[in-house]
């Protein structure tokens, strides 16, 4: 007998679902972008249950006659392409011919479609795949697609499903996502008979993108276009969009949308080309929000990499990376003006180097009191953050050339410094780069980090009195509000009750706003929407919201980053003296809460090898 067999045609599609249809957000993916490909300027997505029990997506697009509605749901069934040459010229959302067969292979599916010229449309019901019955019926101009129990013939992959609002954020992510790129197409979205999401056609599509992405983005966003006649330049490459400036970020990269031929997709070279733009506009660890749409000839992009169509690859990469770089940085360089204001930059403020000392304050100028221990520094406003990196280091070494610098050795084992709460009697004698506290102790020479040690010391304050629940707290006299996503909007419902706990009291504010009526004193003077964004973010990337303690303790570690006190800040020998008692106190004093070292030293022994006295 042989042991290999030709799989029956519902188990193969069952496969093929496996690799397009993951969850209920995937189904919602494909069959909207088939009505894209009908040509729909009308798209309403009903779902029950997070789209477990229901999914319904219908559209005005041109529709099917029957025969045509019938070959739509076998495999490999397409109208995108006819040959060869146009699997390499795709201009199409859908063009694989496995998304209806699969879809309808694991739930059970109906199918209504009428063309405009035609007086009855054709309707069309499966279960798991085994075509029940084909009618006439009375339908509008358009496609209808109905999925019920989905996963209900497959039990193993039904399990792997989430909660009904993390489904449904999905669903939101998707649609939210197309109609970014799709600004002219009216999109709905309702959930158990209600409206979640409703985006009318946009004659502009900034209108759209500030509908989606919140209006706190109006005034921050700058348009990105290249001449797209300018062929020999650009080699048909036409990049246009919209970038938030420099004072707008994320501390993640769920921010950056790419549309390649009105394609929504992931690469990792356009996003490094849009970082490589912003230059050093940006902070370490900060991304900027982005609705880039790329244009390329269809024969010079491969979109079939992966099955859900979301990755892909360019045929002449550097033209694309080089046009982003230069489109991207044009605008910005165009929009950017000096005189923003102190409470827009960065989300915290940014420091100069000359400090204005508390006892020499003119309160006529721009300026906060930045609380760290039991000192305050008031602090100039600059127009930009600036970040720090560390200079190379080099002196001579025993080598055959005597010009040539050699790197210093560190040593390989920086011992613990406070192994016990107790003093070490640690002699700051000044400041290195405005970042490094330099302190002496005994024979050996101490670097500290003042932003980790700050941070360090903040987390464990807010972390005991969080616990003691004794935070001090500072109502705001104007609340800031704020427009979030759904996803986002789920996830800072549950947070609410949790960030009252440590001072941050916020409220809903309409449908998916908010508003923060107060903020912990250690806060004070600091924009509070960045930090709330960037907890919510974090949380949603992470998936923490299972684990509510792991969540909180997320929560803490980014108010204590955003509290201390940063590099290019310039202190005082009191000041960094305050730092030291503060972080001598802490229970874990050597890293701060993301584990970087808060310190590193230099014995007096490596001191005098390096300089050749041993």
């Amino acid at each position: 007998m042989s042991r290999i067999r030709i799989l029956p045609e519902i188990l193969s599609n069952k496969i093929a679902a496996g690799e397009v249809v993951e969850r209920p957000a995937s189904v919602v993916k494909e069959l909207v972008e088939n009505s894209l490909d009908a040509g729909s300027t009308r798209i309403i997505v009903e779902v029950e249950k997070g789209g477990i029990s229901l999914i319904r997506v219908s559209d005005n697009g041109s529709g099917m006659n029957r025969d045509d509605a019938l070959l739509s749901i076998e495999r490999y069934a397409t109208s995108k392409i006819y040959s060869d040459s146009d699997l390499f010229a795709i201009d199409t959302l859908g063009f694989r011919g496995e998304a209806l067969p699969s879809i309808a292979s694991v739930s059970r599916f109906t199918l209504i479609t009428r063309e405009e010229m035609v007086e009855s449309g054709t309707e069309i019901v499966m279960e798991g795949g085994k075509l029940l019955k084909v009618l006439e019926t009375g339908s509008p101009r358009g496609t209808q697609v109905t999925v019920k129990h989905l996963f209900f013939n497959t039990p193993a992959r039904q399990k792997f499903l989430k909660t009904i609002p993390t489904e449904l954020g999905h669903i939101s992510d998707v649609i939210s996502n197309i109609a970014l790129g799709w600004p002219k197409i009216h999109f709905k979205l309702v959930h158990n008979g209600s409206v979640i999401q409703n985006w009318s056609a946009a004659t502009d599509p900034a209108s759209r993108i500030i509908d989606i992405l919140g209006k706190d983005f109006r005034t921050g966003l700058c348009p990105v276009k290249t001449d797209i006649h300018k062929k020999n330049e650009n080699d048909c490459v036409s990049i246009s969009g919209w970038m938030s400036l420099p004072r707008i970020t994320r501390a993640s990269s769920q921010g950056i949308f790419i549309f390649v031929n009105g394609r929504p997709v992931r690469n990792r070279m356009v996003q490094h080309a849009l970082m490589e733009a912003y230059g050093g506009r940006l902070m370490k660890g900060q991304f900027p929000l982005a609705v880039l749409f790329i244009a390329v000839p269809c024969d010079q992009v491969d979109v079939n990499v992966h099955p859900t169509k979301q990755e892909i690859r360019f045929s002449r990469q550097q033209k694309i990376y080089d046009a982003i770089v230069t489109a991207v940085s044009t605008g910005l360089a165009h929009e950017e003006k000096p005189s923003w204001t102190p409470s827009k930059v960065q989300g915290t403020a940014a420091l100069s180097e000359e400090m204005v000392r508390p006892e020499n304050k003119t309160w006529g100028e721009r300026s906060e009191c930045v609380p760290f221990g039991n000192a305050l520094v008031a602090a100039k406003y600059t127009d930009t953050a600036l970040s720090f990196k560390p200079a190379s280091v080099s002196m001579p070494g025993p080598l055959p050339d005597p010009q040539a610098p050699v790197r210093p050795s560190m040593p390989n084992h920086q011992p613990q410094l406070w192994e016990m709460p107790q003093s070490v009697n640690l002699n700051p004698i000044g400041q290195f780069c405005h970042a490094y506290i330099i302190c002496e102790s005994g024979e050996n020479l101490i670097l500290l980090d003042q932003h980790a040690a700050h941070e360090r010391i903040l987390y464990e304050k807010l972390a005991d009195k969080s616990t003691e629940r004794r935070i001090p707290v500072q109502r705001l006299l104007i609340p800031e509000t704020m427009d979030l996503g759904y996803r986002q909007s789920l996830i800072l419902e549950k947070l609410i009750p949790d960030l009252c706990q440590y001072g941050i009291e916020i409220e809903l504010f309409g449908k998916q706003s908010y508003v923060i009526k107060s903020v912990p004193t250690i806060l004070s003077g600091k924009e509070m929407k960045p930090l709330v964004i960037e907890i919510v973010d974090y949380i949603m990337e992470t998936g923490l919201t299972a684990n509510i303690e792991k969540s909180l303790d997320a929560c803490l570690k980014l108010m204590a980053c955003h509290g201390a006190i940063r590099a290019n800040q310039s202190l005082t020998i009191a000041e960094m003296a305050t730092v030291i008692k503060g972080l001598e106190a802490c229970r874990i004093p050597a890293h701060c809460p993301h584990g970087r070292p808060t310190w590193i030293q230099w014995p007096k022994q490596e001191i005098e090898r390096l300089f050749k006295r041993t």
